[in-house]
């Protein structure tokens, strides 16, 4: 059968329910790094340039004072000026309006290369060449920007430190056992404070003031990076990279905790209680997948362990879970769990999903499996009863294949069920499979649960009513109230195909409900119009008699049509009285004092007991069909029918036969003493207005 919409939202359910979240913190954790790593190289990179335009601009201020003064100064202040470059200078070029160099301090090593670069508040800009000799630094686009390419040749070259000053202060170490020399500093409290201030890495720009009236200063600053910069940029790194580390481990613990909590959630909902095992949503799940699989034939199956009940009241619960544990692990070994699954459905039920090529082989397969089940408890003899139900001959409603991915599962395991279902008479081990007549009964019934709400209130049900008469003058007497479905679909539907359908889903309680309203209503009705009305019995279901206010409903019902309680009759199978005895005997006499006669149906179809005819208050007793399937002229078939009879007189009850279909029959019947008789010897079930013609006249 094809998953409904509801089935589909219901696996969507299970999906999520399967889906792993840990993945999702696994990526969240990888993207925080990420974001976390680069957002320190753009910290610290932001860091560099804040620090480089700061010192970059306080060079530019003071050259710029050095430029005003120059613009008015005399020859002799010009060489007071010099002077002061050269101390703060490693090298400088003053050209005049034409570009002509008036004088110069050190080494020209500036660049073509320049440009403008604005400060950090937006506001000032400042022109500067690269330097052709140690300068990492470019100007682009109105801002510096490092030449990566350039550390990283100098790197290779051994140029990007300043060593000169540090081999003052370092010697080498020999290794002893592999000969290599190590260079080492010694950090003494004499020469630390020297050592700190060596300027280790420095790079160069050429700053541009303009002089008044014509003409600039070019001059060479140099940025430099003192050995305690190192040593505080070292530990700062490292102090960020310790917290970094705890961090991750932090959220690699939330990880595996949360990895944990998934496994243990994976138990809760996957795992079964009982056996450890997979459990039903497990199956379901993983079943879903495996169906997906082309070019597999696949077989639902169930299997179930016959009189597990039993096998715990003899030894005890804890010792029939152990068993029930023992088998899912015999079971779970014997198949392929890449391509096929198993999973304790409920109670001693075990749901299997197999490959199989032919049903034949499969039934075969299964029989060993059986055979290894019993031997799991040695010491008892255990049966199994097994359901097949082979999902690769599937029609939807069309006639059209219906795919395995489209299957639902739990039906197709309750297709299994209703094979397995159908050994359940006898307790030997056995194997059955979902057949087309399986199949049948199964769309029959959800079809008849599908229709039975919009029945009831559409009054599709009929009411048809089968006279009893007296055998000694053939008079009617009373009736039956028996029930037909008129469907608009269907046609007349009989009883036996609704009425066991409705006890097992619950829904008799309403249809006992509707019957006693009709009832009631027809006995009013022919009350009012002056037919000789007689007493008409009407089924109750065993499952009603549980409600310890089924009298109260009754005479409510039957109140509220104004009908006269004489004229109804309760009728209870001979079954219901093997259910809670005292519960039953209550409403009977509560039923007797609101004025009801109250009667035992089929009485002699199963296993009678005098004990209860002894305690019941009953008014009729109803001797079942089974006495009158063939001739009474065996005399122990007379003797029992005589002595039922005889009985129900001397407990004060009347008597009906019923299914009574031979005139000797009648006149034995009517010699014994019998009450009424219902048969087709006289009438068979009638909708109620023959049945009133019946009341006008005698029978024919």
């Amino acid at each position: 059968m094809k998953k409904s919409t509801h089935m589909r939202k219901r696996d969507k359910n299970f999906r999520k329910l399967k889906k792993n979240n840990v993945w999702f913190s696994q990526l969240t954790f990888l993207l925080f790094i990420f974001i976390t790593i680069a957002a320190f190289v753009l910290f610290a990179s932001e860091l560099i340039v804040y620090l480089t335009l700061t010192q970059l601009f306080d060079g530019k201020r003071l050259l710029d004072i050095k430029a005003d003064l120059y613009s008015n100064a005399s020859e002799a202040e010009k060489t007071f000026i010099y002077k002061s470059l050269d101390k703060e200078l490693e090298a400088y070029i003053i050209e005049d309006a034409s570009g002509n160099v008036i004088h110069s301090n050190g080494e020209d090593t500036h660049t073509d290369n320049g440009g403008y670069v604005e400060a950090v508040d937006g506001e000032n800009t400042v022109f500067v060449f690269s330097d052709k000799e140690d300068s990492y630094l470019i100007p682009k686009g109105g801002d510096l920007h490092i030449d990566f390419k350039k550390l990283e040749n100098d790197s290779k070259k051994n140029k990007l430190f300043v060593t000169e000053e540090i081999e003052k202060y370092s010697e080498d170490v020999v290794d002893e056992k592999t000969g290599v020399v190590y260079k080492t500093i010694s950090m003494d409290d004499e020469n630390s404070k020297q050592i700190m201030a060596i300027n280790v890495i420095r790079s160069s720009v050429w700053i541009v003031s303009e002089i008044k009236g014509g003409g600039r200063i070019i001059g060479k600053y140099v940025y430099s990076v003192k050995m305690s910069d190192i040593f505080f940029a070292a530990g700062l790194t490292i102090i960020i990279a310790i917290l970094l580390l705890i961090l991750i481990f932090v959220i690699i613990g939330r990880i595996i905790s949360s990895i944990r909590n998934q496994k243990r959630l994976n138990n809760i909902f996957l795992k079964d209680e009982i056996t450890e095992g997979n459990n039903w949503t497990f199956f379901r799940m993983r079943g879903s997948r495996l169906l997906k699989h082309k070019n597999v034939k696949y077989a639902m199956v169930n299997i179930d362990f016959v009189k597990y009940r039993n096998y715990c009241l003899c030894h005890s619960i804890e010792e029939g879970e152990e068993l029930l544990q023992k088998l899912d692990k015999a079971i779970s070994k014997n198949i392929d769990k890449k391509k096929e699954l198993s999973a304790h459905y409920a109670s001693a039920n075990f749901a299997l999903l197999l490959m199989y090529d032919e049903l034949d082989e499969l039934k075969i397969r299964l029989s060993e499996l059986i055979d290894v089940l019993k031997h799991t408890d040695e010491e008892h003899d255990l049966n199994f009863h097994v359901g097949i139900d082979p999902l690769n001959i599937k029609l939807d409603e069309k006639g059209k294949p219906v795919k395995l991915r489209d299957l639902d599962i739990e039906l197709e395991y309750n297709n299994a069920c209703a094979a397995r279902a159908t050994l359940e008479e006898s307790d030997d081990t056995a194997i059955a499979v979902f057949d087309e007549k399986l199949f049948e009964e199964q769309r029959w019934f959800d079809t008849v649960v599908e229709h039975q709400r919009s029945a009831i209130e559409n009054e599709e049900f009929v009411v048809y009513y089968q006279p009893k008469y007296n055998p000694n003058n053939d008079e009617l007497s009373g009736a039956e109230a028996l029930i037909r479905w008129n469907s608009p679909e269907f046609g007349i539907v009989p009883p036996g195909r609704f009425i066991p359908i409705f006890e097992k889903n619950g829904f008799i309680t309403e249809i006992d409900h509707y019957m006693i309203e009709h009832v009631a209503r027809d006995q009013k009705r022919w009350y009012d119009q002056g037919y000789k009305c007689v007493p008409v019995s009407v089924n109750v279901s065993r499952a009603h008699f549980v409600e310890p206010d089924l009298a109260e409903q009754i005479r409510n019902m039957v109140d509220a049509a104004d009908a006269r309680r004489s004229l109804i009759e309760i009728e209870l199978t001979e079954s219901a009285f093997f259910d809670d005895k005292k519960a039953i005997i209550n409403t009977i006499k509560k039923l007797k004092e609101y004025g009801f006669a109250v009667s035992m149906d089929d009485f002699g179809s199963g296993y009678s007991s005098l004990n209860s005819l002894k305690d019941m208050p009953l008014d009729v007793l109803k001797l079942d069909a089974e006495f009158f399937r063939g001739d009474l002229e065996d005399e122990r078939g007379e003797i029992v029918v005589s002595g039922a009879i005889n009985l129900a007189k001397n407990l004060h009850m009347r008597t009906v036969a019923e299914g009574v279909e031979k005139r000797d029959q009648v006149e034995f019947l009517a010699k014994q003493g019998c009450d009424m008789i219902q048969g087709y010897i006289y009438d068979k079930p009638m909708p109620g207005n023959e049945f009133e013609k019946r009341m006008k006249s005698p029978a024919s």
